[in-house]
């Protein structure tokens, strides 16, 4: 009988804990963008919104909405510097090794607050055919940290929910919900960043291949 393992997308599978505010940034500054990362931010924020509203969004592929949240964040930065979104999207499609392997022995889900694409976008990265179900908050409705958002991927068809674990970087919107219903939690996190109650989550993780090491102990 197989288990459950369920994984945040944006910052987890995609990378180890970092928002894509701070990858965008980091690439802002790279191509010569002055703004601090507090400034940059906010814009970056407003174009996450943008973004929700955007018609059609729920028919762009990964590298088209990067392209398209890039296109909506230059004109709210003040000094004009170039951002390269390609080169950000082509980074992102990582992991797949370690899906390989936890594929053997769980089931795999995603619960991710998004834009109704995300089905698409895991498909333009190769990796949709790891996952079970995916709960794309832009599809259903619900946004995390509301627990239905978990539930409807527990409640899967097929699906074995126990063992069942959540894989997140973020502590309130993965993490507290998540072990609320009862999953086990991995927290993808950097050391210095402290965790908010007590006895949560259930492992940390500096890096998402460690998960493997975690789930076979």
């Amino acid at each position: 009988m197989r288990g459950l393992v369920l994984f945040d997308f944006g910052g987890t599978l995609d990378a180890d804990g970092s928002r894509w505010s701070v990858r965008f940034h980091a690439a802002y500054r790279a191509a010569g963008g002055k703004q601090s990362f507090a400034a940059f931010d906010r814009a970056f924020r407003e174009s996450d919104r943008a973004l929700e509203r955007l018609a059609g969004i729920e028919r762009l592929g990964f590298r088209a909405m990067v392209d398209a949240q890039t296109a909506l964040l230059l004109p709210r930065l003040s000094d004009g510097a170039a951002l390269p979104g390609r080169a950000i999207a082509d980074q992102l499609r990582r992991n797949e090794q370690l899906l390989a392997l936890l594929q053997k022995s769980y089931h795999l889900g995603v619960v991710s607050n998004f834009t109704g694409n995300l089905e698409l976008c895991l498909q333009e990265l190769g990796v949709m055919q790891y996952f079970s179900v995916v709960a794309d908050s832009g599809r259903v409705g619900i946004t995390k940290p509301d627990p239905r958002l978990f539930q409807h991927a527990l409640s899967w068809p097929g699906l074995v929910s126990k063992p069942a674990w959540m894989v997140g970087d973020n502590f309130e919107s993965d993490i507290r919900p998540a072990a609320a219903l009862g999953l086990s939690t991995a927290w993808l996190a950097p050391a210095t960043e402290k965790s908010r109650e007590k006895d949560l989550p259930t492992v940390r993780l500096t890096t998402l291949s460690d998960l493997a090491r975690v789930l076979e102990s």
